[in-house]
């Protein structure tokens, strides 16, 4: 696969977009990629061009926050879970019935998952975890949201809705889905070079894709300060509503 092989200007204006989604959330750029490149490609093609990208830019969330050391130490149990869902992930794709069956298996459950996140986000539902919880249920959504992401390539589910549950401060919940989004996409990435879809085309494309979303991070980060970030929410996640939408039908009536 190489960046060619869609429209160049397509897939610099979708990594543009989804770095400024990031900087104005502090997530979204693997979700917002993935659902829009899926619109040319399969979700785990799109997933390797974004390797690059998320890793860079959650390196650069992680590390602004003030305290990643005793937030490493809370999540470490969940990131772990977040490794072994996507292990697990790959060895069933490598048992599976064949690349066109997996494409189809993946697209589906990638609109379903998009539409899920639409639906609760747009509903503004908020829930707790409470303290004693976190022992179990934070492997549970690490899994989960591992395993998720070795079919879909997204991994914003349900990790961020549990952190958004874990009653953090601002800046330790951006530093935390950095954190828990870095750890994803690594995972990703190993993932991918096992099937063998992260190599030299797919690794310099990734590369070249770095630069629009690191420069619409930084329009995000601007825009921050400018605009009701609960309007950009609502539009964010009716977005991921309607791509959810569009994902399922075109699977179920392709």
């Amino acid at each position: 696969m190489a960046l060619m092989d869609t429209s160049f200007i397509f897939v610099a204006l979708v990594f543009v977009l989804a770095g400024m989604v990031k900087g104005v959330t502090g997530m979204g750029l693997p979700t917002v990629a993935v659902a829009l490149l899926t619109l040319k490609m399969p979700p785990l093609e799109a997933a390797a061009l974004l390797i690059v990208p998320s890793s860079v830019t959650n390196v650069w969330q992680l590390a602004a926050g003030p305290a990643l050391y005793p937030l490493w130490r809370r999540l470490r149990p969940m990131l772990l879970a977040v490794c072994a869902g996507t292990a697990l992930a790959a060895v069933l794709a490598g048992a599976g019935n064949g690349a066109r069956d997996d494409a189809a298996w993946s697209g589906a459950v990638l609109g379903l998952a998009l539409l899920a996140y639409g639906v609760l986000g747009l509903a503004g539902w908020r829930w707790q975890v409470a303290p004693r919880a976190e022992r179990w249920l934070g492997p549970l959504a690490g899994f989960a949201t591992g395993a998720l992401a070795g079919v879909t390539g997204v991994f914003v589910m349900p990790a961020a809705p549990y952190l958004q549950a874990l009653a953090l401060e601002k800046d330790d919940l951006v530093q935390a889905m950095g954190l828990a989004f870095t750890v994803s996409t690594l995972a990703l990435a190993v993932m991918l070079a096992y099937q063998g879809a992260w190599h030299a085309a797919a690794a310099g494309a990734s590369c070249l894709a770095l630069l629009p979303a690191a420069g619409g991070m930084l329009l995000g980060q601007w825009l921050r300060g400018r605009m009701a970030p609960a309007l950009f929410r609502r539009c964010f996640f009716a977005s991921l509503l309607a791509l959810g939408a569009h994902q399922c039908l075109r699977v179920f009536t392709g």
